[in-house]
């Protein structure tokens, strides 16, 4: 058996506010249908650990601070050349300050919309969260998502 090898890293946040609302990033690009993404991004040379690039791609993306807890989920997906594997984390909000985005998403409009918005976490089923298998993960575990978010205040 051959394994591929890992060719990108990311770092991705259930991120939760004190009203058990997702913090989200709603995604329009032209021709397509709007969705829904949890913050995050690559984990770069620069980054000590996965936390460390997840708090800083929260600061990029959201202008965002955030107690981060331990990884809820591994994802890996098949890509160019390898697989990409995204580390997802549990996370509670501190602050939240959208003028302070520093990311190229906000600089850069051929990128499309990138608006931060707040969803119920049982609301989830309602929107299309990518990808698939965090939307799933998110709808199967939220009362064991919203006590570890808890713990983390």
């Amino acid at each position: 058996m051959s394994t591929s090898p890992i060719v990108r890293r990311s770092a991705r946040a259930l991120l939760l506010d004190d009203q058990q609302r997702l913090v989200l990033i709603k995604r329009t690009k032209q021709g397509q249908s709007p969705y829904w993404t949890s913050p995050g991004g690559g984990i770069d040379d620069a980054d000590a650990t996965a936390e460390a690039a997840l708090e800083r791609e929260l600061a990029e993306e959201l202008g965002a601070t955030a107690a981060v807890g331990g990884r809820v989920l591994l994802i890996s997906s098949p890509t160019s050349g390898g697989v990409s594997v995204q580390e997802v984390f549990i996370a509670r909000l501190r602050t939240l300050d959208e003028a302070a985005r520093t990311g190229e998403e906000w600089t850069d409009g051929r990128r499309g919309g990138y608006e931060v918005v707040h969803v119920p976490i049982h609301q989830v089923d309602t929107i299309d969260l990518k990808p698939a298998v965090l939307r799933g993960f998110v709808l199967d575990n939220v009362d064991a998502l919203v006590a570890e978010a808890t713990d983390l205040a």
